[in-house]
């Protein structure tokens, strides 16, 4: 599964006044242009996410490092922050009772 995949969340994408950036490739190996864009946008390690307003200066920027990224609206966010969170929920502990049941003494009837 690629790195992307692992971000998509189920909801329908829509227009969000916050996008969720999150770097999902390495930057050893990126042009240094790319490596200063992603530096202004404050994503330095990978698989970390930031939040930025939606303005024309930052969509040009994501439209320039796309392919390093993953861009989620709020809502996708949220949606895959819970199903995460429900994923790595504690579960209630599996009791073993290990007590043998004893069969009833026969009554001798003589």
């Amino acid at each position: 599964m690629s790195a992307f995949n692992a971000f998509k969340a189920c909801v329908p994408i829509e227009w969000s006044p916050r996008l969720y950036i999150t770097l999902v490739r390495g930057l050893p190996g990126t042009r240094r242009l790319h490596r200063r864009t992603l530096e202004a946008m404050r994503l330095r390690r990978c698989n970390r996410t930031v939040v930025h307003r939606t303005t024309p200066s930052l969509l040009g920027m994501l439209n320039q490092v796309k392919r390093l990224v993953a861009v989620e609206t709020e809502a996708m966010y949220n949606a895959r922050k819970e199903k995460e969170a429900v994923r790595t929920a504690l579960r209630p502990p599996i009791v073993v009772s290990h007590h043998l049941q004893t069969p009833p003494a026969a009554e001798d009837s003589a």
